[in-house]
């Protein structure tokens, strides 16, 4: 087991990364602030979108921290051909995402960033999924019964439309859930040596 010399405080409200970093065995709190701009300059592609957003994160939470905290920051995004699906601002714009996500392999890559006051850390994680063909039934039926408006690409690929419409993962399922915990467990150990 991983023993740190700094207080971990995931800065998420989600409440799948909070279960999946408890899945490493690790002590933390979770700390929230409201409001934190989630844009990114233009240009940026993948994996520096997300890192760029985890960073900003990050900054947001500087005058907050103690010495002895380590701050976690992720964000997340689903890529398709260039094109960055974000969180769906209703049940219209889900559906249109899921159509357009049918049938087709897209990334999924969370950017993360540790954050002490004496260093800072970044790094991303891309997963590729590829979806079955949904019917426009289904797909209807997922956004109706889950209403995904909370998660990038609107879906989550821990609930019913990951075990009837995902074909296939390269790479870390539990990326595509949100938080690469296999990742973060390797960078945690080598960010506090």
């Amino acid at each position: 087991m991983l023993k740190l010399q700094h207080k971990i405080v995931l800065a998420s409200g989600s409440p799948r990364r909070k279960e999946l970093l408890s899945g490493l065995g690790l002590e933390f709190e979770v700390r929230l602030l409201p409001g934190i701009d989630e844009s990114y300059p233009e240009g940026l592609t993948g994996e520096d979108i997300a890192m760029a957003i985890s960073k900003k994160k990050a900054d947001a939470y500087k005058d907050t921290m103690k010495p002895d905290e380590l701050i976690i920051t992720a964000d997340t995004i689903v890529c398709l051909d260039g094109l960055v699906l974000g969180k769906p601002h209703d049940e219209i714009e889900a559906v249109s995402m899921l159509k357009t996500l049918r049938g087709r392999t897209h990334q999924v890559i969370t950017g993360i960033t540790l954050l002490t006051t004496k260093r800072k850390h970044s790094f991303a994680t891309i997963s590729h999924v590829t979806f079955a063909h949904l019917s426009d039934k289904e797909i209807d039926y997922y956004v109706t019964h889950y209403h995904p408006l909370d998660k990038a690409g609107a879906y989550g690929i821990q609930e019913w439309i990951g075990y009837v419409g995902v074909e296939r993962i390269e790479g870390s399922y539990f990326n595509v859930m949100g938080l690469p915990v296999q990742r973060l467990y390797k960078e945690l150990k080598q960010f506090t040596i």
